[in-house]
């Protein structure tokens, strides 16, 4: 029998949310639980990239919620894009929490996209939070005008988002259906190389002439990289890629916050930099502190998967912050 991955959560369900299923793994401590850490993964991952953050929040007597975010696993994959835009997320996601756990004011935290979606969340619903936290995601304040990321290609502007060109692209998924397919990209994803050192990912997006030829190792373990294929191909990647076509949708919606001239975060707030994250690099968090009462900022030794890469520092900071407000 081949070796399983170890799962730190206890139970899994589903909740109907408008016309949406929600699936989402629970893990609680032994005793009443302090209160309830809501986690949302982020892109290409599952709940399972909290893993080891579960085992620590419920040693401390928390209850962790993590929901299998839209288009992924068990959770709905609707057909428009619009369904997974931020606010639309946000919503159904209020109305989770507000069925899992009713009155409670909850932490919520994210890493990649769902750190991205944690801060339109915490706007759009900041009665629900008792703190917030986001791991490697800065804190992009709404714009006032649209500027499309193809566009700032072409004026040739210095963007470490080029490859969400790549990943939007309606044709993307379609190349993603096989096993054998999805071992490739999720190698690339997480930082496989070539025999000769190539890497399968850059800021400009996946290269395609590498993917056959990517080799463990990786920071998924082989066990670990069997357990994300068979989630990929419960719903594929039309869904998850799907949050990389919804820029203008989201402008959209955050055009009268940007209008207002931004949102103020009132509730304590934790912001872990992945030092050598090439994509979501410690740039992109410059001015953002003077949209906050409380804010706390970190900074870990990592790449972008910080959670894996440097569980026990990720979780000193969270730690930490936490006994600011316990």
């Amino acid at each position: 029998m081949a070796p399983q991955v170890q799962d730190p959560f206890d139970s899994s369900h589903s909740v109907l949310v408008g016309s949406n299923t929600w699936e989402y793994l629970r893990a609680r401590p032994s005793g009443k639980p302090k209160g309830t850490v809501l986690l949302l993964h982020g892109f290409p991952d599952i709940p399972y990239g909290w893993r080891h953050q579960v085992p620590f929040f419920i040693s401390l007597g928390y209850q962790v919620i993590a929901p299998y975010m839209l288009g992924y696993g068990g959770t709905s994959s609707p057909s428009d894009v619009d369904s997974f835009s931020l606010k639309k997320q946000s919503d159904d996601l209020a109305a989770l929490i507000d069925t899992i756990v009713p009155g409670e004011q909850v932490i919520l935290g994210g890493h990649d996209w769902g750190a991205g979606l944690v801060w339109p969340f915490a706007t759009y619903y900041p009665q629900l939070f008792k703190g917030i936290f986001s791991v490697t995601f800065a804190y992009l304040p709404p714009e006032t005008k649209y500027v499309d990321i193809a566009d700032l290609v072409a004026r040739g502007v210095p963007t470490t988002y080029k490859y969400r060109l790549q990943w939007r692209e309606p044709a993307f998924d379609r190349t993603l259906r096989t096993a054998d397919d999805i071992r490739q990209f999720l190698l690339a994803c997480y930082g496989a190389k070539t025999p000769d050192g190539r890497s399968g990912f850059t800021p400009d997006g996946i290269n395609l002439d590498t993917l056959p030829h990517l080799r463990q190792p990786s920071l998924l373990s082989d066990e670990e990289l069997e357990h994300h294929i068979k989630e990929f191909q419960r719903r594929g990647f039309r869904g998850p890629l799907n949050w990389y076509r919804t820029a203008k949708i989201n402008f959209e919606d955050e055009l009268p916050i940007a209008q207002a001239g931004g949102n103020k975060f009132k509730m304590p707030v934790l912001f872990i930099q992945a030092r050598n994250d090439p994509v979501l690099i410690p740039e992109l968090s410059k001015g953002m502190d003077k949209y906050f009462d409380k804010l706390t900022r970190a900074e870990v030794n990592t790449g972008h998967w910080a959670l894996i890469e440097g569980p026990s520092a990720v979780n000193k900071e969270i730690k930490d912050w936490l006994a600011t407000f316990d």
